[in-house]
């Protein structure tokens, strides 16, 4: 039985963003812009699978990653909101040291850290 080899060192595909079947399927990505699908894709990157309610994403990096101005990806974090695809788990403010804290966002399609479930916000919104 000479088969392959195990490979000790195979690392794999490595990191992907999966957006799942059932929420592209939805009304709110549906008829959602370009722009805050992007930048939904930037969020989720930066979910790590452990820290939804603490994925950190300020205005200014958002808008490094997706090539936009910030003010513009201001617009597109509040129709993501509006939407239910996101909540913001904590606003901006200035730390003890005066060093200022990005937001801290929650991703509706899955459950937070402290055990609540996915409130899928989205899947019950409809255009008027």
């Amino acid at each position: 039985m000479a088969g392959k080899p195990y490979k000790a060192s195979k690392k794999g595909a490595g990191r992907h963003v999966q957006l799942p079947e059932w929420l592209q399927a939805s009304e709110a990505w549906g008829s959602l812009p370009v722009g805050p699908r992007a930048l939904y894709v930037e969020l989720k990157r930066r979910f790590n699978g452990s820290n939804n309610g603490s994925v950190i994403l300020s205005y200014r990096d958002a808008a490094k990653s997706v090539n936009a101005h910030r003010n513009t990806v201001g617009r597109w974090f509040a129709e993501l909101e509006a939407r239910g695809f996101i909540i913001m788990a904590q606003a901006p403010h200035l730390g003890p040291s005066g060093i200022g804290q990005s937001s801290h966002w929650t991703l509706t399609e899955y459950p937070t850290n402290d055990m609540k479930p996915a409130t899928k916000d989205f899947v019950r919104w409809s255009e008027k």
